[in-house]
C-alpha cells in the first residue's frame, strides 16, 4: 500500500455526516483518515456511511483511543509535520508549504481543538479566514479547503491526480 498523500485527523468528531463527507474527500485525494475518540457516533453509523456513499469501502481509516495513541501510530507510519486548524490561529492555511505525508488536524464541530493542544503546537496552528458573520466553517468544508490547498500547491502533482505542470507558478 502506498503511503498516504496526507493524514487527516478528526479529533473527537461529533456529527457522522461531517465525518462521512471528510472520508469521501480523503478518498478523492488519497489521504488517510484518523478518528480520535471519543466519537459522537458509532463507526457503523448509517449516516456516516451514507455521507461517504459507496466510497467508504475505499477509505484508508483508523480509530485511535486518544491523542497519545494517535501520535504513536503516526510516528510508526512515518507521517510528516502536523498542522492544527483553529479559528484561534493567526497564521493562514495558505502560508505554509504542504508536503506529501503532512498531518492535518481538525477539532470537533462544537468546541474545536482543546486549548492545551493549540498551546503545545502554537507554531503549527493555522486558520481559514472568514468574515465575522460566521464563527467557523463546517468541519467537512474546512477539511476539503485545506486538503485541496495541498493538492493545489503541488504536493499531489503525480499521475494519481491527473495534474500536469502548466509551467505557470502557483
Amino acid at each position: 500500500t502506498p503511503a498516504p498523500f496526507l493524514h487527516v485527523v478528526l479529533h473527537q468528531p461529533e456529527i457522522p455526516h461531517n465525518t462521512g463527507s471528510v472520508g469521501r474527500t480523503c478518498v478523492a485525494v488519497g489521504a488517510k483518515l484518523w478518528l480520535v475518540r471519543p466519537l459522537g457516533f458509532r463507526v457503523d453509523d448509517y449516516y456516516l456511511r451514507r455521507a461517504g456513499l459507496d466510497y467508504w469501502e475505499l477509505l484508508d481509516w483508523e480509530v485511535v483511543d486518544d491523542w497519545a495513541a494517535l501520535l504513536a501510530r503516526l510516528a510508526a507510519s512515518h507521517a510528516g509535520p502536523m498542522w492544527l486548524l483553529s479559528k484561534k490561529a493567526t497564521r493562514l492555511y495558505t502560508d505554509v508549504a504542504y508536503r506529501r505525508g503532512d498531518v492535518l488536524v481538525f477539532g470537533c464541530e462544537t468546541q474545536g481543538l482543546p486549548d492545551a493542544l493549540l498551546e503545545e503546537y502554537a507554531e503549527r496552528t493555522l486558520r481559514i479566514p472568514t468574515t465575522g458573520a460566521v464563527r467557523s466553517l463546517n468541519l467537512s468544508n474546512a477539511a476539503a479547503v485545506v486538503m485541496y490547498e495541498a493538492v493545489r500547491q503541488g504536493a499531489g502533482r503525480d499521475s494519481a491526480f491527473g495534474i500536469r505542470d502548466s509551467g505557470n507558478a502557483g
